[in-house]
């Protein structure tokens, strides 16, 4: 049986459960103080699409962008520098 690779992608990591407890308490802090002020819970999508990212932060980020492909497309429609309409992309880089 071929072995599986756990290992996390490139730029991607695991969180332990001791740092899972922390992010979520911090979370939660900061939601209740905003709450307490006003503020009403947003939530964003967590794909954006390429041609709302590319060109915003040079050359250097827009190789720091994840591309996610259609199913069937090919690598090199994917590392075009073109980019389509339908493309999506980490919305993180906002």
């Amino acid at each position: 049986m071929a072995k599986i690779n756990t290992e996390p992608l490139s730029g991607m990591r695991d969180f332990l459960p001791l740092d899972v407890l922390r992010r979520d308490y911090v979370t939660e802090t900061v939601k209740r103080v905003y709450q307490r002020y006003g503020f009403e819970p947003l939530e964003t999508p967590t794909m954006e699409r390429l041609t709302t990212l590319l060109g915003k932060y040079g050359d250097e980020g827009d190789q720091l962008i994840f591309r996610v492909l259609k199913r069937g497309e090919k690598l090199e429609r994917a590392l075009a520098d073109a980019p389509t309409e339908n493309s999506v992309s980490d919305a993180g880089m906002r």
